[in-house]
């Protein structure tokens, strides 16, 4: 099961439609940029592949979808959407030196794109094989999480191509993830005539704050972390209003379940206080149970490949809830993901494309 090591994939070409998918940027809820964006995606699948990439339209901007014919079998996914603003292309261009590719999106994730791409170019029969491209990833998959729930039902099994773990690993386990945000409603009055007058949201917000951090259990994989709050006016009024922010990762679906029911049951410590939240676990776990089989595939192909459970989340949280087999961090060997750093490996593109058409092959053999 080691003939992929002898599947013709061209570095050469793949750094040129890298640099072609990153000089066109994607920033999420740029419906404009994102409509550019997945028309450059479906060309390049098209140019390599041949067929027909369609453009489904969404909220949040146009998903790719494409497919070799026959029944479903396998499905690649992946995103086009990017963390950076428009402009950061002039200030941090597409660049190859010493090995590394850089730019806007190149590890998360259109390095990962490009070699699944040309992994399955090497391919004679592309039967069975459905690629999915999404546009919103990045802030929650909302406009696209009932296709690719209905993509990844019907395809049987789920290549994820989000880049790699560190050092190469794939990614066979993730925590699902949410974001909460608690609003807290007091009442105005003068910070220094009549303070005992107003109720004061910040005061109140400081209690949630160390109420809701209580809430974590690392030990378990739970954390629960304050990461954005705002409060008040001006500097002699007492506060009405304050917001926290919190990110929260699970690995359980118990976990979920208790986090979600605490979040709903935070009582104001103040007389006078309200408090309103909303959010969820949005991205429900990855078990490491649903990357199992397909892990296999790929130990065999790739001896030497680790795989690893990690702390973030991505759409394969989206198929391996529903029982889907799934396999994560198939994408890019680098690192920086969503930071000015961000970098890929060159010398590891070919490798990771020939794991593709093996694991597409090894997949359809089932």
């Amino acid at each position: 099961m080691t003939s992929h090591k002898s599947v013709d994939v061209n570095v050469d070409a793949m750094i040129e439609d890298l640099r072609t998918l990153v000089e066109v940027e994607s920033p999420s809820r740029d419906t404009d940029a994102l409509t550019a964006s997945a028309a450059t995606v479906a060309a390049v699948i098209e140019r390599r592949l041949g067929g027909k990439a369609v453009l489904v339209e969404s909220l949040a901007g146009p998903h790719v979808h494409w497919s070799g014919g026959g029944a479903p079998r396998v499905l690649i996914l992946g995103h086009h959407d990017t963390v950076f603003p428009l402009g950061t292309l002039e200030r941090r261009p597409f660049r190859v030196e010493d090995g590394r590719a850089t730019g806007p999106g190149v590890f998360d994730m259109l390095g990962g794109l490009v070699q699944a791409v040309h992994g399955l170019a090497a391919l004679d029969d592309l039967s069975g094989v459905e690629i999915l491209v999404t546009a919103d990833e990045e802030v929650g998959s909302g406009s696209s999480r009932t296709l690719i729930e209905e993509r990844a039902l019907a395809c049987g099994a789920v290549l994820v191509f989000e880049g790699a773990a560190d050092g190469g690993g794939l990614k066979t386990g993730r925590k699902g993830c949410g974001t909460f945000r608690v609003s807290v409603t007091g009442r105005a009055s003068h910070a220094g005539l009549e303070p005992e007058a107003g109720v004061n949201a910040l005061v109140e917000a400081a209690h949630q704050v160390l109420d809701i951090a209580a809430l974590a259990r690392p030990e378990i994989g739970t954390t629960v972390t304050p990461t954005v709050a705002s409060a008040g006016t001006l500097d002699n009024v007492v506060p009405a209003g304050a917001t926290v922010v919190v990110d929260v990762r699970v690995e359980s679906a118990e976990e979920k379940d208790r986090i979600e029911a605490a979040f709903a049951a935070l009582t104001p410590h103040l007389d006078g206080a309200r408090i309103a939240v909303e959010g969820a676990v949005g991205r429900p776990p990855m078990p490491e149970s649903a990357s199992a089989e397909l892990f296999a595939l790929a130990r065999e192909l790739s001896p030497g490949v680790e795989g690893v459970a990690v702390g973030g989340g991505s759409d394969g949280n989206f198929t391996a809830a529903l029982g889907v087999p799934t396999l994560d961090g198939l994408g890019a060997v680098g690192g920086g993901a969503h930071a000015d750093h961000e970098y890929v490996l060159v010398d590891a593109m070919a490798e990771r494309a020939r794991l593709v058409a093996g694991l597409v092959t090894a997949v359809r053999k089932r």
